[in-house]
């Protein structure tokens, strides 16, 4: 498929499709984390994912949504590295316009479209469910996961971590002087090995799509954003953090250590460092700690927010009503396994 194989107008309104990620350098503007850049899609694609960029053009502006086709519709480019999926369009009823004409279109594309780990604190879940009412798709929306975060205000380090918990801090004040600490700006290849490393010999299964990761870390190390922290005992790795910082925003991507070290505590050495620094020196606003139940992110984290799902039938097609019955059916059946 050419770069913009399919279009159609309606009004003054042109929405096209495109399979090449390079069209979305356009809303690198409107970007709030990196996972809504163009290199992030562009990495995703290098590394399997097939992109199909519905974008709206029209007086007022563009809009995107990138997305791939799933087994039964259209569903968001997403990659579970990723805290969230928005779509990329300005605020206001210029860009709600613009979603509800690639939403109308969106009906000869397939039966359904899934959104996923949508934020609300935004109004990404609220207008894109909005656009999709307004064009005629019947919608559901439910929470997917939860988000982590610590809005960092007016402290600084020594006074966020005066209101962590009691335990977190006696193991600090304890355990610090057993590791040296190193905070990298820039990728490492052997700082970075240090982390694979680590990984393997951690708690967590098998990396998948590490070589996506690596190659993740690099990009975000030539842009300036890479924080990538690493605590040595006498010398030798037994934890490491991958984080990045951008736009007034810390995010933690990835972080492990060595269970045969477990009683160090050098993850919790190691997240302090990492904390003072962009805290302190990065003078960021927010912490982002990503999504999962995981109860320790609560200890080093103040508020959580909700990423929803949003799916969207057509009442107009019959496959779409097959698709409502079965995925009805399996809510049931889900039931009468959990009584």
């Amino acid at each position: 498929m050419t770069a913009a194989a399919m279009m159609a107008r309606t009004g003054d309104v042109t929405v096209s499709y495109h399979d090449r990620v390079s069209k979305l350098q356009a809303f690198d503007h409107l970007a709030r984390s990196p996972f809504d850049r163009s290199d992030w899609y562009g990495l995703l694609a290098q590394f399997g994912k097939h992109p199909l960029v519905a974008m709206a053009e029209g007086p007022e502006g563009t809009a995107a949504l990138p997305l791939e086709r799933g087994a039964d519709g259209m569903r968001s480019l997403h990659h579970w590295f990723a805290f969230a999926w928005r779509p990329l369009a300005a605020p206001g009823p210029e860009g709600d316009a613009l979603l509800r004409a690639i939403a109308r279109d969106l009906r000869h594309q397939g039966p359904s479209v899934t959104l996923d780990y949508l934020p609300d604190e935004d109004g990404s879940a609220t207008r894109l469910r909005a656009a999709f009412r307004a064009a005629g798709w019947l919608t559901r929306i439910e929470q997917r996961d939860t988000n982590h975060v610590l809005a960092v205000g007016t402290r600084d380090f020594a006074a966020y971590w005066a209101q962590r918990p009691g335990p977190m801090r006696t193991t600090l004040k304890r355990k610090a002087k057993k590791v040296d600490v190193e905070v990298l700006t820039e990728f490492d290849v052997s700082a970075w090995q240090a982390y694979v490393d680590i990984y393997d010999r951690s708690w967590k299964t098998e990396e998948q799509d590490a070589e996506l990761l690596e190659a993740f870390a690099r990009s975000e190390g030539a842009l300036g954003h890479l924080r990538l922290g690493v605590a040595r005992h006498e010398g030798r790795p037994v934890a490491a953090q991958f984080w990045t910082v951008e736009h007034g925003s810390a995010f933690i991507h990835k972080l492990a250590y060595d269970q045969d070290h477990a009683k160090l505590s050098a993850g919790t050495t190691l997240s302090a460092a990492l904390f003072a620094h962009v805290i302190d020196v990065d003078k960021v606003a927010l912490v982002d700690f990503g999504t999962g139940e995981d109860g320790y992110k609560r200890d080093w984290m103040d508020a959580e927010r909700p990423r929803y799902r949003l799916t969207c039938v057509d009442p107009r097609q019959i496959a779409a009503w097959r698709l409502v019955a079965r995925k009805a059916a399996d809510r049931l059946a889900s039931h009468l396994r959990r009584g």
